[in-house]
């Protein structure tokens, strides 16, 4: 299997060079250059694997021995899944009949990114210890400078996934003020040599910006190795994949054979469920993916009008028709129309989606013209490449009724506001199974009500429960101040977070969102 960008669809790389690449020089997302069919037998053959199992048997298809021998593969995974805190590492949680959560955030800092940067921790330390035994004596060792945004849970996951791990530097830009504290806690109380926070005055979409123009310096690339942990790295993607499965089977051991499964997904940056949408065409049996947006909802403009754009032109052209629930977090009015508004969802709070290309990709190859697949795929990459130049020199691009319609055929979308958020939170702890979500998983409950009579009848809902209830205190707190029975550290904290915002901090602040700033940091202490 080799991989190519989205915006050129030339150059075809190795696994390995993928994965070190993160991202393209052309400014791309690197996405293999065909989705694998599932083998014929592997219903009966993968029902009872274990996560490490089918972890081993979904990656094989898109990494060849060549490159990863299958005992190697074996290693990696077991490595990676041994931090987890539950056997089943991803299990399902059953609320009633028509409903399950995927708990993803069992494994060390609680959020369901762990997942993919344990892997990815472990791929980028045995490739590097792999090139770095074949140097001959006096050569200097391979190095590798990881640079990455995060709206809260990935830099934790991208620390604990490469600290203090040889040859590895890891620099972390989070906005400043714009993280939950235990997530802020969480990454900036890391104190290994190799592990650098960077808190940038601005956006999560500034911080974002910043790492894509450090991929796009070519002097910078080649000085200091940059290698990426958000999910603009194939490697990330494809580790998520794993859990869609895992999930089928767990989920089919409980339901009637003609249950149809449809997975909810709370998302910002469009990783999560890019992943059940490579799942789902690789052959694993699903409805409609569903995408559950805050207010910060790009992507459910696009599903209802084809139009991919920063600023929501229909609310702009009406201000006073705001909607008045999609308040702060502090209680304060959200941003104007076209910024981002902070919300109770915070790692949701982003303007542009990364991986959102990819899925334009497919869009555009599905009218691709060409006698061969080369051509239709060079094709796909022009269209996409001038798709994405719309979207960064107008803010906005709108894709033909066809590309439109085709994404219908596997997604539906909803936007929940905060007060729709605390609801749910409320609504599903004092249920008679009492759960107790954090603000994202509770997007992706209160999207599921909306749907759920779109479906048909026989549909069951999976919603992917992304992260830990206790890494959102104010939300999870402001749901529940009214009910006695409630008490946050009791019910909800667990042991390893008891004392950490007091812990000392490993932080370097920038005083506003500009890349040479941030130039200078890596420069000083990669």
């Amino acid at each position: 299997m080799k991989y190519f960008s989205t915006r050129g669809g030339k150059d075809l790389l190795s696994f390995e060079e993928a994965v070190l690449a993160g991202l393209a020089s052309d400014g791309g997302l690197y996405i293999p250059e065909s989705i694998p069919s599932l083998p014929s037998d592997w219903q009966e053959a993968w029902k009872e694997y274990s996560f490490v199992d089918l972890s081993c048997a979904v990656l094989r298809l898109y990494i060849s021995p060549n490159e990863i021998s299958n005992e190697d593969l074996r290693t990696l995974v077991e490595k990676s899944y041994s931090t987890f805190r539950h056997p089943a590492i991803t299990p399902l949680h059953k609320l009633d009949d028509k409903r399950f959560t995927l708990e993803l955030f069992h494994g060390p800092t609680f959020a369901f990114k762990d997942v993919a940067l344990q892997f990815l921790g472990n791929l980028f330390e045995f490739f590097l210890l792999r090139r770095n035994a074949q140097k001959k004596e006096g050569e200097p060792q391979e190095k590798l400078t990881i640079v990455g945004a995060t709206s809260g849970d990935t830099g934790s996951a991208a620390i604990y996934g490469v600290r203090n791990k040889a040859n590895i530097s890891v620099f972390i830009l989070h906005p400043k003020g714009r993280v939950s504290p235990i997530q802020e806690a969480q990454m900036t109380t890391v104190t290994d040599p190799n592990v650098h926070n960077v808190a940038v005055q601005g956006t999560f979409d500034d911080c974002q910006d910043i790492v894509k123009a450090l991929f796009g310096d070519a002097e910078m690339n080649a000085k200091y190795k940059l290698g990426a942990v958000n999910s603009i790295n194939w490697a990330r993607i494809l580790a998520q994949t794993v859990y869609y499965f895992h999930a089928y089977f767990n989920a089919r051991k409980q339901l009637p054979a003609d249950a149809e499964l449809q997975f909810v997904v709370p998302t910002g940056n469009f990783g999560d469920i890019l992943a059940g949408y490579y799942a789902k065409k690789m052959g694993l049996p699903m409805g409609k993916l569903a995408v559950a947006t805050n207010a910060n909802d790009i992507l459910a403009r696009f599903w209802r009008t084809g139009k991919y754009e920063k600023v929501d032109s229909a609310a702009a052209s009406a201000p006073g028709e705001a909607d008045p629930t999609l308040g702060s977090s502090d209680g304060k009015q959200a941003t104007a129309a076209g910024g981002v508004k902070e919300t109770l969802s915070p790692a949701m709070d982003i303007l542009v989606s990364s991986n959102f290309e990819r899925l334009l990709w497919y869009l555009a190859r599905e009218g691709a013209e060409g006698k061969t697949e080369e051509e239709k795929r060079a094709n796909a990459s022009a269209t996409l490449a001038h798709w994405m130049s719309l979207v960064k020199t107008d803010g906005r691009v709108e894709v033909p009724v066809a590309a439109l319609e085709l994404a219908r055929k596997d997604f539906v979308a909803e936007r929940i506001s905060d007060e729709q958020t605390l609801d749910t939170i409320k609504k599903h702890f004092l249920s008679e199974k009492s759960y107790t979500a954090d603000p994202h998983t509770a997007v992706g409950l209160a999207a599921a009500a909306l749907i759920a009579p779109q479906n048909p009848p026989n549909t069951t809902q999976i919603i992917l429960s992304t992260a830990h209830p206790a890494k959102f205190s104010e939300a999870v707190s402001r749901a529940l101040k009214e009910y006695f029975e409630f008490d946050f550290e009791r019910d909800v904290l667990p042991e390893e977070f008891r004392g950490l915002l007091d812990k000392p901090r490993n932080v370097i602040d920038v005083p506003k969102a500009d890349v040479e700033l941030v130039k200078d940091v890596i420069k000083k202490y990669a």
